[in-house]
């Protein structure tokens, strides 16, 4: 696999190309290659949510002087939650890099945008362990902020469940409501279904780690179909 593709993708050339690998290395790969000699990417991914979050934070704080600490929560969790790193992680092709399991390859939906998201921030602790602060502050510049203008101008940074209810309220004069359509897995790692109705009519259905997840993940469905 030629890492250099990505390297230049990113514009950033690892000077420790192990860590660069290991960034990529998902858990599931280890379990059919135990020999490959580099641990999975986890606490890469632990250190990066960190470093990622940070640089964020800076910037949202340098660019709204004004604003209070509410709307910058906001706009950071609408820069940083795992729906926005799978699209970033897209766009730099950096699905074609992760090294997955067979079984983990073929996943879609939720499952791969959270393997695309955790990638991402392991990328992002990679970088900073080799290089420190400043090239992360840059990435994130090129590659997380650009996609701020998106945030502010669909309202991104709101609750999905708050904006869904805000346009049906105004368009039908109805409140949606939500009902739990199934749970699966053991208690420790249960997937719950849960649908979203317009009084009666069923829409769209989402799934979660939890029922307010599975809500929040319904309600964006909802507003995309709308």
């Amino acid at each position: 696999m030629d890492l250099s593709k990505l390297e230049k993708t990113i514009e950033y050339g690892f000077k420790d190309k192990d860590l660069l690998k290991e960034a990529l290395t998902h858990r599931s790969y280890l379990n059919e290659n135990p020999s490959w000699g580099l641990p999975h990417n986890e606490r890469l991914e632990f250190l990066g949510d960190a470093v990622l979050e940070l640089a964020v934070t800076e910037e949202l704080f340098n660019r709204f002087p004004d604003a209070p600490e509410g709307s910058l929560t906001s706009f950071r969790a609408a820069l940083v939650n795992y729906q926005m790193l799978a699209n970033i992680a897209r766009n730099l092709n950096l699905e074609k890099f992760i090294l997955l399991s067979r079984g983990e390859a073929k996943d879609t939906g939720r499952a791969r945008d959270v393997i695309l998201a955790n990638a991402i921030e392991a990328l992002i602790g990679a970088v900073y362990l080799d290089a420190g602060y400043e090239p992360i502050k840059k990435f994130v510049s090129q590659f997380i902020m650009i996609r701020l203008d998106e945030v502010l101008k669909f309202g991104l940074y709101k609750d999905a469940k708050s904006l869904l209810q805000e346009k049906v309220q105004a368009d039908l004069k109805l409140t949606p409501n939500y009902k739990v359509l199934s749970e699966k897995g053991p208690d420790h790692a249960k997937i719950f279904t849960v649908g979203v109705y317009f009084g009666e009519k069923f829409i769209v259905s989402g799934e979660g780690a939890s029922k307010q997840d599975a809500e929040v993940e319904a309600a964006k469905k909802a507003l995309e179909t709308l």
